[in-house]
């Protein structure tokens, strides 16, 4: 029996904060895609922060990309790796996605391939509704993404030849 590549995307922010929804506003996209397009093997989550329980979440899986908004000087999108060793900060508010690695490393002793995709804000007021230059990132990650895990659908499940 062959183990199925276990992929979790997981979007955090406030939706409630203009572009603070982007990660949330791409998880749902992509959720949708996935299932319109019979894709396995890859679970969906969001929430406003990250939470310490999330390192029990990602223990199961081979590969995480966090999404979230990002206020850096990026062009519109960049998608970089997390590990446990760097960005590792908590509060009693929210936990980095660093801080959740390192969490499931010392807590199950291993680790999946973690990664951060940025998505470049400009607006954090209190109303819904992204910003139509963060509406633009937006669709720009949602056509990297789909394409990342495309290509992984292929080099993970090549087609059986005859």
């Amino acid at each position: 029996m062959t183990a199925f590549f276990q992929i979790l995307i997981y979007g955090f922010g406030n939706p409630g904060r203009e572009d603070d929804g982007l990660g949330i506003e791409l998880v749902r996209m992509l959720e949708d895609w996935a299932r319109q397009n019979g894709m396995k093997g890859i679970d969906f989550d969001s929430n406003y922060q990250l939470n310490i329980e999330d390192a029990e979440a990602i223990s199961t899986k081979d590969l995480v990309i966090f999404i979230d908004a990002s206020t850096e000087d990026i062009e519109d999108y960049m998608l970089t790796e997390v590990t446990g060793d760097k960005d590792v900060s908590f509060t009693t508010h929210a936990a980095s996605p660093g801080y959740i690695v390192k969490l499931c490393s010392d807590l199950f002793g291993k680790c999946p391939e973690v990664y951060l995709l940025h998505i470049k804000g400009y607006q954090w007021e209190f109303r819904e509704g992204l910003s139509e230059r963060a509406n633009r990132n937006l669709q720009n990650a949602f056509t990297f993404v789909k394409d990342y895990l495309l290509n992984l659908q292929i080099i993970k499940y090549p087609e059986p030849k005859p």
